[in-house]
Parts: C-alpha cells; structure tokens; sequence
C-alpha cells in the first residue's frame, strides 16, 4: 500500500508494545493481583497474550485464564475487586523492568527533529503513564497524551485519535496512527488516517501485516527512517 500524497505532519504513537515492553512490570502486577485473590498465577510468556486492550481486559482474562472471556463469566463486582488490586500492585512496582524497544529513544527524538508533531494514545490507564514517561525523558515529547480512560471510550474506536487531531487542529488525512496491534491498526482505519505496524509487539500471535496496515516494519528505526524518507 502506498501513503495517501497528503504530508504527514502529526505522529499517533501506541505505548505498550510499540515504544515499550511493559510486560514483565504487567506480568508481576497481574501475578500480585492473583496470589491475593487466592488464585494461581501464570508464566509472563501466557500474560503477555492477554495484554493490548487495557487493563480491564488483562484482568479479565488473567482471572479466567484465557484471552477469550465469555459474555456473563465474570460478574461486574468480581471484576471491579480484581482491578482494584491490580491498580494496588501496579502502582508500587518502581517500573524498573519496563524497558524501550532498540532504537526508540533515539528515533522518536529524530522524527521530532524532522518536523514531526508527536502524540500517544494508549489503552492503558492514564494514571500510569506520566511516571513511565519521565522514567525516559520523553515527557516533553509528546503534544498530547490520552490514556484508555481518558475519553468514554479507547481503540480501536476511532474517538482517541479524532480527538487528538481535533485538538491539534491537524487533519486525519495528516495524520498517522502507528502501533503493534489490531486495536492500533483498526483505529487508525476507522478513523481513515494512515497507519504503520510493528510486527514485534502484543498481538495475540497474529502477523500484524494481516491486517492491512499501510506499512509494516520489523524494527524502529526502520520506521523512522522510512516515515523521513516517505512520510513529510
């Protein structure tokens, strides 16, 4: 697929799975929640399955063991208990163990070097990205910064990005959505902007470039170089 000939002026970022690997921090906080309910918990290799649709989902999932979780399973009550003690155990992890992919530091403070107006839209609570964000120094690199709780509601509804573009004053048509999964991607075409995928984050096994992207790229700086040569 070819990028549409509108430039591109403003950068969508995903978080987890896309400029970083959060999942052993995810896995531990889950495995917490898990002991103190009295329930067995799992290798990071299973949980690292279920992350990608927010932390609700993850605790869904990790309660039932599985990806899958049926309609009626899970009470609310059930659910809203074992999130709250997820919160608990997230909260005290120092983070230490949620690293960047190669090539990220350097790559995003290139495309912003280039021109490029940068933002991120994650599914993960809003309450834990700031800290994860000073812990690189990339607090000042993002225009904007939503979380899976900012709006009602997060990807792969289109609403997260349309709102930043809104809030930016800057089209979809000049904007790209990039990240690792089908929430990414879904959400960038539903809100019909471009999108790139990365092929090494959380998607549930499935091959990112299954899904259409306009671009896929197996490493960072191959995006970053591509977007420079490309995408501007």
């Amino acid at each position: 697929m070819i990028m549409t000939m509108t430039a591109k002026k403003l950068l969508i970022f995903d978080f987890d799975g896309t400029l970083i690997d959060s999942v052993p921090d995810l896995a531990e906080a889950t495995n917490t929640m898990l002991t103190r309910l009295n329930k067995t918990p799992y290798p990071v290799d299973m949980i690292r399955n279920w992350v990608g649709n927010g932390s609700r989902m993850l605790v869904k999932r990790a309660l039932v063991g599985a990806v899958e979780v049926a309609e009626g399973q899970l009470t609310s009550t059930e659910v809203d208990h074992a999130e709250s003690v997820f919160f608990d155990a997230y909260a005290q992890i120092s983070g230490q163990n949620t690293v960047a992919y190669p090539h990220v530091d350097s790559g995003l403070k290139q495309l912003k070097q280039a021109g490029f107006t940068l933002a991120l839209v994650t599914n993960k609570p809003i309450q834990f990205v700031p800290k994860i964000l000073q812990s690189f120094g990339w607090q000042s690199l993002f225009e904007q910064v939503l979380g899976g709780d900012s709006l009602p509601v997060k990807k792969p509804d289109p609403a997260p990005l349309l709102h930043v573009c809104e809030t930016l004053d800057i089209s979809p048509e000049q904007a790209v959505m990039i990240g690792d999964s089908k929430n990414d991607i879904l959400a960038g075409q539903n809100a019909n902007m471009d999108t790139l995928g990365l092929s090494y984050g959380y998607n549930y096994g499935q091959d990112i470039r299954s899904l259409n992207p306009t671009e896929a790229f197996d490493d960072f700086q191959s995006l970053v170089d591509w977007l420079i040569k490309h995408g501007a």
